[in-house]
C-alpha cells in the first residue's frame, strides 16, 4: 500500500492546488488522474487534466531503513531489511483548448516546487480524505483499502525532485508508453519503504 499511498497523496496535493489556483488559471473544470497515458482520451475528446503516472521503480541505495515489522516479529533472525525504493512519476498536462496544457503543467510544477517534501501528516490527511470525500459506496475496493491502510508507519521523509530528461529520453519514454506525447515532466520520489506494516 505504500506506493499507492504516495500516489494518492500526490494526486490530492495537485488536485487541491489546482482548486486553490482556479481563479488565476481560468481553465475551468480540471481533473487529476493516475492512469497509464495510453488510457487518456486525446484528440477531439481531450479534456483539460493532469495525469500522474508512476512508470518506474528503482532501488534506493543510500538509505537502510530501521527494523521492519517482520524483523521485530521474527526477532531479527534471518529476515531481510525492508525494501526501500525511489518512484518515478510522469506528470502530464492535457488541454481541451490552446495553452491549457502549458498552464496546467506550469501550475503542477509550481505546486510540487512549493512542496519538496511530503510529510507524514500530508500522507495521513490524503488517506483520511480519500474515504471522507465520497460515500464509501462510490469508491473502488482499492481506494477503500488505501484509505483504511496504516502505511504511515512506513513514511519517514519523502522528497520530490524534478528530473529534467533530455528530448531523446523523453521521446523514448513516450514511445514505450505507446501514447501521444503531451507536455510532461518527471519527478523522483525518494525514499519509499515497502514493508509488512501489519
Amino acid at each position: 500500500m505504500a506506493i499507492a499511498s504516495i500516489t494518492a497523496t500526490l494526486k490530492q496535493l495537485l488536485g487541491n492546488g489546482l482548486i486553490a489556483s482556479a481563479d488565476v488559471t481560468n481553465i475551468g473544470d480540471v481533473s487529476v488522474t493516475a492512469l497509464p497515458p495510453d488510457r487518456i482520451s486525446t484528440g477531439t475528446e481531450e479534456r483539460s487534466q493532469l495525469n500522474l503516472f508512476m512508470y518506474r521503480v528503482a532501488p534506493h541505495s543510500t538509505i537502510r531503513a530501521g527494523t521492519s515489522a517482520r524483523q521485530a516479529r521474527a526477532g531479527n533472525k534471518g529476515v531481510c531489511a525492508p525494501l526501500t525504493v525511489n518512484l518515478y512519476y510522469l506528470v502530464t498536462a492535457y488541454g481541451a483548448q490552446d495553452l491549457h496544457g502549458d498552464i496546467l503543467l506550469g501550475s503542477a510544477m509550481q505546486l510540487l516546487n512549493e512542496t519538496p517534501v511530503l510529510s507524514l501528516e500530508m500522507v495521513r490527511e490524503a488517506l483520511r480524505s480519500s474515504l471522507s470525500k465520497k460515500a464509501k459506496g462510490s469508491l473502488t475496493s482499492a481506494q477503500i483499502s488505501i484509505g483504511a491502510s496504516d502505511t504511515t508507519a512506513q513514511i519517514k521523509a519523502i522528497s520530490l525532485t524534478p528530473q529534467f530528461l533530455s528530448f531523446d529520453d523523453l521521446s523514448k519514454l513516450w514511445s514505450s508508453l505507446q501514447a501521444r506525447c503531451r507536455p510532461s515532466i518527471v519527478y523522483e520520489v525518494s525514499a519509499v519503504v515497502i514493508d509488512d506494516f501489519e
